[in-house]
């Protein structure tokens, strides 16, 4: 028990967010607002047989993050296999540089960017030479 089995994105545009993580992940999304009683779409990040969660859009609630605010709540971040070609495509489908790219030493490559929602999330890349 403890496990993270889930996770929820807040969202104030779902389409644009659909879109976003659609277009820069691969998700494909699943209608459940007739279950949660508010606009809400489970996100399949990807097959079944890989490691990984899935989650979801929601609705936000109350007022978005405000630009250079600090985190407040938990960043996701996602593995890539190519951390420049998936920059370029979260840059071109309207998401910022929150933290740019940098080394973790001997293990990865490691940013973290803002979608088009206000949401800070992260993107990993395994690499041993990293430095």
């Amino acid at each position: 028990m403890g496990r993270l089995i889930h996770f929820e994105i807040h969202v104030d545009d779902m389409e644009r967010a659909k879109k976003f993580y659609g277009e820069v992940f691969g998700w494909s999304f699943q209608d459940w607002s007739e279950y949660a009683g508010m606009p809400y779409f489970g996100a399949v990040t990807g097959d079944e047989k890989e490691l990984g969660i899935n989650g979801a859009l929601m609705q936000r609630q109350g007022a978005a993050p405000e630009p250079g605010q600090a985190l407040n709540g938990f960043a996701c971040t996602m593995g890539v296999e190519d951390y420049d070609q998936t920059e370029a495509i979260i840059i071109g489908n309207g998401g910022k540089v929150a933290m740019a790219k940098h080394a973790l030493p001997g293990m990865a490559w490691q940013g973290y960017y803002i979608d088009t929602e206000g949401n800070i999330f992260g993107i990993h890349q395994p690499d041993e030479n990293a430095k």
